[in-house]
């Protein structure tokens, strides 16, 4: 390692536009996801599982993307574009760490809508409080053991060649680049180990459409079918973004790799999502925008009676 430092790229001519461009999305994903974190919190009508695990569902985005761009916005505008050793180990680390976690959530979302719409009668008593705590916890532990395995396989490798990152963060095929070791093996071991974790997800997850969907279409009222619908489209839009992007960055072909391509294809699946997670989830549900009127309301109230014994 040179110097124990990889000096991170950014193009010069664009810094200010980067820096910018940044910031807006990272304080608008901010807004979103606490508004979201905030609107559940407080409303005690939105405390059901489905709220519970949009709840992490934010958590994970708030933290994923501050594991990356804060020290991107921040280095944006020096000339010292570099990260320490355990500053990367850390940004790997927690980056898998909060990929896998959405991945385990939004499959866990999955199971939700499945047994609300299947199983509507036997609800509450299969997504009680307690199961749905186990699930919460399960997806952040195996979020966390997959971390621990992809940042110690990535960190064994050897880094001589160069300690230049094409990326604005320190991202696993990156690294795998400026290796001076054999990676074909730690490719397949990491194209393994998230397969293996991918196609349960994957597979979980459209084996609970199939049922959704069967069971939608044999509710005799379109009323009652678009009502249905309406509550899985959210977490299918999100879940359906979730793959494009990660497909993008990771399954590209070699064709469209270059700097700019890498560094456009980090941004889809590091920032995009959790900006457009909130609007997706609070855009058309009536229950999160009236809770939102509520703590509005409220804190309106607040803010007269504060001026009225000022």
């Amino acid at each position: 390692m040179i110097n124990n430092k990889y000096l991170q790229y950014y193009a010069p001519d664009i810094q200010m536009v980067h820096f910018m461009m940044f910031l807006i999305m990272y304080l608008a994903a901010l807004l979103g996801n606490f508004l979201i974190l905030a609107t559940v919190a407080l409303d005690h009508q939105l405390h059901s599982p489905m709220y519970f695990f949009l709840f992490n569902l934010s958590l994970i985005d708030v933290s994923y993307i501050s594991t990356t761009v804060p020290k991107s916005i921040a280095v944006s505008l020096t000339s010292i574009k570099l990260i320490s050793y355990a500053g990367c180990v850390t940004q790997v680390f927690l980056d898998v760490t909060f990929i896998s976690g959405e991945l385990a959530i939004l499959t866990v979302m999955a199971y939700d809508r499945y047994v609300a719409i299947c199983h509507p009668l036997q609800y509450r008593l299969i997504m009680n409080w307690n199961v749905c705590i186990q699930m919460a916890s399960a997806s952040w532990v195996v979020s966390v053991f997959h971390a621990v395995l992809e940042t110690t396989m990535t960190f064994s490798l050897k880094f001589c060649r160069s300690n230049i990152i094409g990326q604005f963060f320190c991202d696993i095929p990156q690294l795998q680049k400026i290796s001076c070791s054999d990676t074909n093996a730690h490719q397949v071991l990491i194209f393994v180990l998230g397969f293996f974790v991918d196609s349960f997800c994957f597979g979980f997850i459209f084996a609970s459409y199939g049922y959704i969907f069967s069971a939608v279409m044999k509710i005799p009222s379109t009323e009652g079918r678009c009502k249905a619908f309406s509550t899985c489209t959210p977490h299918l839009t999100v879940f359906s973004m979730f793959i494009i992007t990660g497909v993008f960055s990771y399954m590209r072909p070699k064709s469209l790799s270059s700097p700019a391509m890498n560094f456009f294809s980090g941004i889809l699946y590091t920032i995009l999502p959790p900006v457009l997670n909130p609007v997706i989830y609070s855009f058309r549900n009536k229950e999160i925008q009236k809770a939102i009127g509520k703590i509005t309301v409220k804190m309106k109230i607040f803010h007269s009676f504060g001026k009225d014994y000022a």
